[in-house]
C-alpha cells in the first residue's frame, strides 16, 4: 500500500464513516502527542522537542512560554502543575492555529477516539501498518456492504407502491453518495486535522 492511499483511508474513515462529530483531533488531549512532547520538553529542558509542533513564526512565543514555565515550576508542586498546564495550553493553541483549527481547550486523557486514531499512532510507533490497514479496510468493506444490502433489499417494490419506491430512492441515494464520498476522499490529498 502506498502512503497516499493509507492516509486517504484514514481521512475517509474519520470524515465519512464517523462523520464530523467523530473527526476528533487528538493533539489537544492531555495524552495526545503534542502534550507528550511538551512533558518531555519540560522534563529535559529542551524546547526543541516541541518546536516541531508549531510554525516558525510561533517559535518565539513558545520559547517565551517555555522559559516562564521552567522558572515557575521550580517554586512548588502547585506552581509546577499550573506552569505545565499554561505551557501545554499555549503549545496546543498555537499548534491548532497552524492547522487552521480552533482551540477549544485541552481534552482529558483517555477519551474514546475510536479505533482508527490509536491504530494509526500504534502503526507509526511500531513501524507496522498491517493492523491499521485491517481496521480501515474492514470498516470500509462493512460500510459499503451494509449500504449495498440496504439498497438491494428495497430494489424490488411494486410499481404502484410509492412509499416503498421512495424508501428505495432514499437507500439508493444514500448508498451512491456514500460510495462517491469514499472515492473522492481517497483521491484527495490528505489535509490537516479537522475542526472538532
Amino acid at each position: 500500500m502506498n502512503r497516499k492511499f493509507l492516509v486517504g483511508l484514514i481521512v475517509l474513515l474519520l470524515a465519512v464513516l464517523w462523520g464530523p462529530v467523530r473527526a476528533l483531533a487528538h493533539c489537544d488531549g492531555l495524552d495526545g502527542p503534542v502534550v507528550k512532547a511538551a512533558q518531555k520538553a519540560v522534563d529535559t529542558g529542551n524546547v526543541n522537542l516541541v518546536l516541531i509542533w508549531v510554525e516558525k513564526q510561533d517559535e518565539a512565543e513558545i520559547k517565551r512560554a517555555f522559559e516562564k514555565t521552567l522558572t515557575v515550576r521550580k517554586l512548588s508542586p502547585q506552581a509546577k502543575e499550573l506552569a505545565d498546564m499554561y505551557f501545554f495550553e499555549t503549545l496546543v493553541r498555537l499548534h491548532r492555529a497552524s492547522e487552521g483549527a480552533p482551540y477549544t481547550g485541552l481534552k482529558p486523557a483517555g477519551r474514546n477516539l475510536g479505533p482508527a486514531i490509536p491504530a494509526a499512532d500504534k502503526a507509526i510507533e511500531s513501524g507496522s501498518v498491517k493492523p491499521l490497514l485491517k481496521i480501515l479496510t474492514d470498516t470500509l468493506n462493512d460500510g459499503v456492504r451494509e449500504g449495498f444490502k440496504e439498497v438491494s433489499g428495497k430494489k424490488k417494490f411494486k410499481q404502484d407502491d410509492l412509499e416503498a419506491g421512495r424508501a428505495y430512492v432514499r437507500a439508493y441515494t444514500a448508498f451512491v453518495e456514500h460510495v462517491e464520498r469514499i472515492y473522492e476522499t481517497t483521491k484527495a490529498e490528505p489535509a490537516g486535522h479537522h475542526p472538532e
